[in-house]
Parts: C-alpha cells; sequence; structure tokens
C-alpha cells in the first residue's frame, strides 16, 4: 500500500502541477478566442476563457506518473497496458473536447468520437466483465461485456458535461466522486484504480482553485469530457472489478447525482418529441436557481448530495 509520505507528496504534486498549469491555460485561451460567450442558458454574464480541462489533464498525467513510480505498484493492481489505455484515451477524450470548445461540433459528431475513444479503451482491456450478485457469485458478461462498457465510458462523460453548468459544479462532484471510489478501491485492494482516482481527485482540487465561484476559467468541453472520462474508467478498472455483492450499486450511488440528472434530462427531452441532445435549463442547478438558491448555495448543496450519496456507498462497501 501507498506509505503516508508518498500520498502527502504525490498530493502536493496532484494540486501543484495543476494550479501552475491553469493560469498559462487561462491566459492561452483568451489569446486564442476560446471563450465561453454569456446567452440565454448560461449563467455568467461576461466572456469566460475555457479549455480547462488541459491543465487538469497535465496535473492528472504528471501527478498520475509521479505516483507510481514512487509506489513501485506497476504490475500490482493496474497493469501497464491499462494504465496506457487510461492516458491515451483520456487524451483523446480532452482533445475532442478541445475541438468543440475551439469550432463547435454536432452532437453525432461528439458521439460517434465518443463511442469511438471508448471502443479504443475496452481494447486496452478496461472492460466491465462480470457483475456480481448476491445468488450465484459472478455473472459473466461475455459478448455484452464490451458494449456494456463503452455506454458506460460514454454515459458517464457526457453526464459530467450536462452538470457542468455552475462555477465550480463539475470539478466539485468530481473531485468528491473520485475521492470516495478512492477509498472503495483501497478498501478493495485495487491500488493501480485508487492512484488515477487519487490523481483525479487532487487535479480537480487544485482546479477548483480557479474555477469555483466567481470562476476565473471554465472546465468547457475538453475539461467536462475528461472528469467523465476518467471517472469512468477507474471505476472500471477498479470497484467493477471486485467481487463486492455490491459493486454494481456502488459507483452508481457515488455518481448518482450527474447520472439521475442525465437520465431525467433524456427522458423529458424524449417526452416532449425533442432530441435527446438538445440542450436546455431544466438541470437540477436550473432548478435551484429558480427556487432562490444563489449559484454558491446551489452548488453547495448538490455538494451535500454528493457526500450523502458517497458515504452511503461507503457504509454499504465498507461493510461487505
Amino acid at each position: 500500500m501507498v506509505n503516508r509520505k508518498n500520498d502527502m507528496r504525490n498530493q502536493e504534486t496532484r494540486e501543484g502541477v495543476t494550479l501552475f498549469a491553469t493560469p498559462i491555460i487561462q491566459k492561452t485561451a483568451v489569446r486564442i478566442g476560446a471563450v465561453d460567450q454569456p446567452n440565454e442558458r448560461k449563467i455568467h454574464s461576461t466572456a469566460i476563457p475555457r479549455l480547462g480541462g488541459v491543465g487538469i489533464f497535465v496535473g492528472f498525467a504528471a501527478a498520475l506518473l509521479v505516483s507510481l513510480i514512487f509506489a513501485g505498484v506497476l504490475g500490482r493492481g493496474l497493469e501497464m497496458k491499462h494504465l496506457a489505455g487510461i492516458l491515451l484515451s483520456s487524451f483523446l477524450m480532452l482533445a475532442l473536447g478541445v475541438a468543440d470548445d475551439m469550432r463547435g461540433l454536432s452532437a453525432w459528431t461528439k458521439l460517434i468520437c465518443q463511442i469511438a475513444i471508448a471502443s479504443l479503451a475496452v481494447y486496452f482491456g478496461i472492460e466491465i466483465t462480470f457483475v456480481s450478485n448476491p445468488f450465484n457469485g459472478l455473472f459473466l458478461l461475455g459478448a455484452i461485456a464490451a458494449p456494456l462498457t463503452v455506454l458506460w465510458l460514454t454515459g458517464m462523460t457526457n453526464a459530467i458535461n450536462l452538470i457542468d453548468g455552475l462555477d465550480g459544479l463539475a470539478a466539485g462532484v468530481t473531485a468528491i466522486s473520485s475521492g470516495t471510489l478512492f477509498i472503495v478501491a483501497l478498501r478493495t485492494h485495487q491500488i493501480g484504480a485508487a492512484l488515477v482516482l487519487l490523481a483525479l481527485c487532487g487535479a480537480s482540487l487544485g482546479f477548483l482553485r480557479y474555477n469555483f465561484f466567481p470562476a476565473k476559467i471554465f472546465l468547457g468541453d475538453s475539461g467536462s469530457y475528461l472528469l467523465g472520462f476518467i471517472l469512468a474508467a477507474a471505476s472500471v478498472t477498479g470497484v467493477f472489478k471486485t467481487t463486492l455483492v455490491v459493486a454494481l450499486i456502488i459507483p452508481i450511488l457515488i455518481l448518482g447525482v450527474p447520472i439521475f440528472d442525465t437520465m431525467f434530462a433524456i427522458g423529458r427531452r424524449i417526452s416532449s418529441g425533442q432530441s435527446p441532445f438538445k440542450a436546455d435549463n431544466r438541470h437540477i442547478h436550473h432548478l435551484l436557481l429558480r427556487a432562490g438558491f444563489t449559484q454558491r448555495e446551489a452548488v453547495l448543496a448538490i455538494y451535500v448530495a454528493c457526500f450523502m450519496l458517497s458515504i452511503t456507498a461507503l457504509v454499504t462497501a465498507l461493510q461487505r
């Protein structure tokens, strides 16, 4: 297990790299015109630079590599093939988001690219191969393993993207979720996955320094795609790889807020005869704002909901 001294050193690396890289990305985004303009759906009233995902990826990748070097866990919990798959697929998802932030891509183009990137991750062995059940031990997924994993990876990528509507919301939810999944991964001896999640948690916390209300830089699609994808991939290599009876329930509980918000959004749009890809202003954070919450209060309320779901998941996992 990673010792406490290395944990502290790596935590400083995770946050420090992102803290250093984000202001540079912020200035670059303004220089190249990668700014988020206000409109009727947006909460902010002035143009804000985006591309925050670039800073997060730099911090995440640097911290993960340093963690692996210090911990010496390659081959003990996270295969090199899986690590390469996570880093490569995450970089491609980041690149897709940057292209969308810069030029704007159609919904179908983004979805097709996301499916292709998720399929690449499956090729590298990031796959849900079985599900535990309380009656017959393990249920092997067989032929549906690959499509189910692609659905999970693309679904979570878009779920985090959909809740990225208030300053600090997506990054904070990711920090809470990845921190909780980190504890579960340690509990189930998935050390490699735990390091991936800890690196993501640290990078998200470092970015919150500039993204919490009032935000100086936004995640952009580059950041929200990146956070959602890494969360989903790490849960596949961690919690889903265990024989816990509740292995399927734990990540769904921890990621409950973005999952439920996405499900309601898709159902709402389809029931009203609209495309499920059509953006609207009826997400959870929009409803809280209309109920009289300030931006900061709405974000903190959703943080509390995430904490409660995470605690429920931890209690469930630790009792097994």
